[in-house]
Parts: C-alpha cells; structure tokens; sequence
C-alpha cells in the first residue's frame, strides 16, 4: 500500500506530521481521524517518499528490525501494559521513541489495527518480523488475561535464544576470520614481499635453493594471476552462497554441519537448547502440546533436527507420550529425556524442560570452548608453517652465500 505524508493536529492538539499507509487517501484521513488526529493537509505519495529500507524488507533483501530491537519492544510494552497503560498508548508512546524507521512504521500499523478492533496477536502476525512463537504466545497472553507476564516471559526467551545463537555463530565465525586474516598475510608476502628479493637473487648469480624456486614460482603465479583468482574466488563464493540457499544445498550444509568434528556438538546442542526453551515457554503460556511442537519445528535452524522433532509431533498425535519417540533419538541424551518422563509424569513438564535448556545451555558453552581450544592450535600451526616456509625460502640463499 502507498504511504501519504500528512500535517495537522493530535490528540494533544499540538502540530504534528508524518506518513500513513492507507489504500487511499479517503481511506488515509479516515485512518488518521480515527487515530484523533485532524488533518490540515494530506499528499499522495511521490518517489521522493520512497522508505529504501522498507523497500529493502519487502524484497527480502534485509529483515524488519534486529533481535535486539525486538527484544527492546517487547520489554517496553511489557512493562507498560504491567503498569496499566491500555495497549494503544502504550504503542504510540513506543511508536514515538523508536529509532528504526521500518520498526516505527510497523509499531504504527499494529496500533492503527488494533483501534479498528483487531486482537493485539492477530495485528502482529499481519507484520514481517513477528514469527509464530510470538504471536501465539501474546494470543494466549491475551486468553489468559496475563498478557504482561507472557510480553516478559517473552522478552526473557529472545534475550536466552539470541545468547545461544550468538555462541554458536562466534564458535563458526571465529575460525573463518582467522584463516581469511591469515591467507591475507600469506598473500601478501608473496605478492609484495617475495618479489622484492627476486631481483636480488637475479644480481646475485647464484643458484637457488629448490625451496627458495618454488616459493619464487608460487610468487609469480600469483602476482600474474591474481585478477583471475580474486575474481574465481568470488564466484565461487557466490555459487556456493545460491547453492546453500537451495533445499538440496541447505540439507547437505545442515548434515554435514551435525557430522563435522568439534562443530557437530555446538549445532546439535544449540538446536536441542532452542527446542527445549520453546518448548517450555510455549507450554507455560498454555499452549497445547501438538501446537507447540509444530512452532517449535519453524524456529529450528537445521533441516534434520526439524524433522526429528516433527517425527516426534506426529508420534504424540498418534498417542504416545514425549518421551517415547525422543527417546529414539540418538542425539538426545537419555538423561533428558528420563527428566522429561519425570515433568510428564508429575505435570511440570515445562518447567523440567527449562531446567533441560540450562542444561544445554552450559553443554553448548563448553563445546564452544572445547572446538576453540581444539581448532585455534591447528589453524596457528598451520598458518604459522606457510609463513615458516617462506621466509625459510627467503632467508636461506642468504645464509647459504655467506
């Protein structure tokens, strides 16, 4: 829908302006007067009121807003709704404060929804950013009538989920940006480093260890073919990035990624972290079981653990307890799943599942430390020996000559 930018007078009769999403401009003054705002002035949109970042949202190529600002909105309105601000100014005060420009906007149309009569939960799920564990839990927030409890239990969820996978992606990133700096100092040497000595060694006359003639070869086909290189390394990078993005291509990531050394453990984990803390948030606010099992599949990042656990939902839906099908999963610990027998047994089951995502939380921190401990030696080492080899294949005509 087209935005209309507008002047005139609020609630508190006092002179604002600002941009309005309507089908029309009769439907936009009729959106604005219901908002109590009297429209001096009203324009249709032009490209100059083009939002590049709300352009950028809806062609998928940038999300909405961050988990952070995420996290910031729904403590806001938490606290606000705890305190007995009713829903709408409780957004239009947020609406004001917020940074975000596409934020703002969104904050905007949840609360021009929620005044024409639409449920709190039902005006988020209209939204890009707001996935379907939140809008299920504020829709039992709004049941139940504990709508401020489920906004801070919520927030708490986010706040945990983002320190998870803020773990999982450091212990993935780290080693990336230690081998990128690392071929960048190798590049380097040999591209401007090495050919300064060349000339050298040409002066000189003498003949060449066989080392120093291969890292001399190496230098050349470098230097000759760095274009091409640069250019094929990209291009590759990009077909792997498509690739990735492909069903096949994600399964394949997703597999590979649970059977790599050091790293399959801090997926797993950080996957079996996310599903119990989802699990029990949901349960707490009182969602049904079949229900929260299948938004737990959505917010799973790997394929196989997804279908694992949509495996499990079709088994409870047959009859079975939780605890039988995950019990046959080899990845899930038999201590989970008998402290789970334990929670279904006595009618706590989520707050068993929360003490289970502790659990996996500490499991997901030392498999962090423990692959970087592992992986950080090796990539020095191996790193340090190119490094070794060159300044040996510079150094030793020197040495040899004198």
């Amino acid at each position: 829908m087209p935005n209309f930018r507008w002047e005139g007078l609020n609630k508190e009769r006092e002179r604002d302006k600002g941009m309005i999403e309507a089908d029309n401009m009769r439907d936009a003054k009729r959106l604005l007067k219901g908002q109590g705002i009297k429209v001096r002035k009203i324009s249709p949109p032009s490209i100059m009121d083009l939002d590049l970042n709300q352009a950028m949202v809806d062609a998928g190529f940038m999300k909405p807003f961050g988990a952070k600002e995420l996290m910031n909105f729904t403590k806001q309105l938490s606290t606000m709704i705890g305190a007995g601000v009713p829903i709408m100014m409780a957004l239009e005060i947020i609406q004001k404060s917020e940074k975000n420009p596409v934020l703002k906007n969104t904050i905007a149309k949840i609360a021009r929804e929620v005044a024409e009569g639409k449920t709190l939960a039902d005006s988020l799920a209209a939204q890009q950013g707001f996935d379907k564990l939140y809008c299920n839990l504020v829709r039992a927030g709004e049941v139940s009538g504990i709508l401020d409890g489920i906004l801070k239990k919520l927030s708490e969820h986010l706040e945990k989920a983002e320190q998870t996978k803020a773990q999982v992606k450091g212990a993935m990133t780290y080693p990336a940006i230690v081998v990128t700096v690392g071929i960048g100092v190798v590049w380097a040497l040999m591209t401007y480093v090495v050919p300064q000595f060349v000339s050298m060694f040409k002066d000189s006359g003498k003949e060449l260890p066989s080392i120093t003639l291969f890292v001399i070869d190496v230098s050349n086909y470098c230097q000759e073919n760095s274009l091409k290189m640069i250019a094929t390394a990209f291009a590759l990078g990009l077909g792997f990035r498509s690739w990735k993005q492909t069903p096949l291509g994600s399964k394949v990531m997703d597999i590979v990624g649970m059977r790599a050394p050091a790293f399959g453990k801090i997926i797993i984990k950080g996957n079996l972290t996310t599903f119990s803390r989802t699990l029990a948030t949901l349960l707490a606010a009182g969602v049904s079981l079949i229900d929260a099992l299948d938004i737990c599949i959505e917010v799973l990042d790997n394929q196989i653990i997804a279908a694992d656990i949509k495996e499990v939902r079709d088994q409870v839906v047959q009859g079975k307890t939780l605890t039988e099908p995950l019990a046959k999963i080899e990845y899930f610990p038999d201590m989970v799943t008998q402290m789970i027998k334990v929670g279904e047994q006595t009618g706590s089951i989520d707050q068993m599942l929360v003490k289970i995502s502790e659990v996996f939380e500490d499991e997901v921190n030392e498999a962090v430390k423990a692959a970087t401990s592992l992986i950080e030696p090796i990539i020095l080492v191996a790193l340090g020996g190119c490094v070794a080899v060159i300044l040996v294949a510079v150094y030793l005509p020197m040495f040899t000559g004198a």
